[in-house]
């Protein structure tokens, strides 16, 4: 904004042009919880710890405090010296190779991640049309391979109405859903009926039958993936250093209660061995639906939860994309093919590529007998491809506040190298619990099991950027503004 001196009535002096600064635009730090919170908690993945009923706390928790808040502390930091997220941050502290390595995981995790999400999106649909579709596999794939294609084509087209639909989805798709659920079961239980699930105290720690008994734990690092985005955030504060943390104990106090409480909601109307780790919270409603005479409002809550999802998927589905893109086209790291981009700006043979090999692995549900299976090797896979991610994230961390112990930082985290060897210790202990299969599902196959996970995460997490990087040319570099969208679709 500029001021003209000769307008000012007061000022005879020749006209000239004062430049003002932009003021600073200030968010609380409620609003930063409550955004950190609307990013990461989701009600999807509940089904998946109720089956452990009361044990679910003691499940949540250790994963907090080992890695979400390690996370939200560490990401802050490095927000708040260096832009350009984890590629930036990884490149400066190790080097440009493993920073690539980095985000293509971070890209790579979506492969999977979305079939997790629609297979929980076809769950869900399945109570508005035929409940019994919930499990049938062939279903399943065809709602995956539809739904994301459909996304891939409105992606492509531009669109930026989605952000809405996402924003709202902490309050349609999260928090109405989740109160409703907590506040009838209590009802439910009031009322004298017994819990699916032992609520007494023995029942708080899990019980022991090998480690295998414990492997479900690692879904919640997946859980809780996300906090690092809302980092970037930290300069926007009056005053980071403390109302940071402040901050992120508050959001983790509200993703815990998100994802704990109505676990617990669920393990009292389901039992474990009757559970689906893709239609448990639809299940749950249906069933304290039926018992309280509302089942006309089961499909009102399945779409509740439907365009919550879908709106996430919209939302996310060009973001890892366009910034693979970007680094690609500074680095050479894609093919000029990869990096096209379409009439609209958008990076779409990016997409399409992704689309094809998520098509590929939407098979998986019509293949597996048991799609909770399927469910549950796609979402151990995405862990293990995000895994390395937090792994570079935390061991970038360090170095740089060796390295550059002198830069400037905008906040600076508390005891920062014990953080990065508890999360990295963590991120690494929970990548080998992976490869366990989870004693809910038995223990056979587990060759089989290893296979398919180490095989999905080898190929898709660490084989294809090798290739990449192997196969790289000087042409392939390009300025990302080099190309004009529309002359090389």
């Amino acid at each position: 904004m500029t001021v003209d001196a000769a307008a000012d009535p007061n000022n005879g002096g020749p006209k000239t042009s004062v430049a003002i600064a932009p003021r600073q635009q200030y968010i609380t730090w409620i609003a930063l919880a409550l955004m950190t919170t609307s990013s990461v908690a989701s009600l999807r993945s509940a089904p998946t710890m109720a089956v452990y009923g009361l044990a679910c706390v003691f499940l949540y928790l250790v994963p907090a405090i080992v890695f979400l808040l390690p996370t939200a502390m560490v990401a802050a930091e490095l927000a708040s010296g260096w832009s350009g997220g984890v590629y930036r941050w990884v490149s400066e502290g190790i080097s440009p190779r493993w920073g690539f390595l980095a985000v293509w995981c971070q890209f790579a995790m979506t492969i999977f991640y979305y079939p997790t999400l629609l297979g929980y999106v076809a769950s869900t649909f399945a109570y508005v049309i035929n409940p019994a579709l919930a499990s049938n596999g062939v279903y399943t794939a065809i709602v995956i391979v539809t739904m994301f294609w459909t996304g891939v084509i409105v992606s492509s087209r531009g669109m930026k109405a989605v952000a809405g639909l996402a924003s709202w989805g902490l309050i349609l798709g999260t928090l109405i859903p989740g109160a409703l659920l907590i506040v009838l079961g209590v009802i439910f239980l009031g009322q004298g009926n017994q819990s699916a699930a032992p609520m007494d105290f023995d029942a708080l720690l899990p019980a022991w039958t090998g480690i295998a008994s414990l492997v479900l734990i690692v879904n919640n690092f997946l859980s809780y993936s996300g906090m690092e985005m809302n980092a970037v955030h930290v300069s926007s504060l009056r005053k980071p250093a403390s109302e940071f943390p402040k901050a992120m104990f508050v959001a983790v106090g509200l993703v815990l209660a998100i994802f704990i409480l109505p676990a617990i909601a669920i393990s009292w109307f389901i039992p474990s061995e009757q559970l689906s780790l893709t239609a448990g919270v639809m299940q749950a409603f249906d069933t304290v639906f039926a018992y309280f005479n509302l089942g006309w409002a089961t499909p009102i809550i399945a779409l509740m939860l439907i365009a919550a999802s879908l709106g996430g998927m919209l939302t996310w589905l060009a973001g890892p994309s366009k910034g693979l893109l970007m680094i690609s086209r500074q680095e050479g790291y894609l093919p000029p093919w990869l990096q096209r981009l379409n009439k609209h700006g958008i990076q779409q043979n990016i997409l399409v590529a992704q689309g094809a090999v998520t098509t590929v692995i939407a098979l998986l549900y019509a293949l597996i007998p048991e799609v909770s299976s399927a469910y549950w090797i796609l979402s151990v896979i995405t862990t293990q491809v995000y895994l390395v991610v937090y792994v570079l994230m935390f061991f970038a961390a360090v170095r740089l506040r060796r390295d550059q112990p002198n830069h400037a930082r905008g906040f600076r985290t508390p005891a920062l190298p014990l953080l990065c060897w508890v999360g990295a210790l963590a991120s690494i202990a929970a990548f080998v619990i992976g490869f366990i299969p989870p004693s809910q599902f038995g223990g056979n196959n587990v060759i089989v099991y290893v296979l398919i996970v180490g095989g999905g995460f080898g190929i898709v997490g660490i084989g294809v950027p090798l290739l990449f990087l192997w196969l790289r040319k000087p042409s392939w570099k390009q300025e990302f503004a080099e190309i004009e969208p529309g002359k090389e679709a």
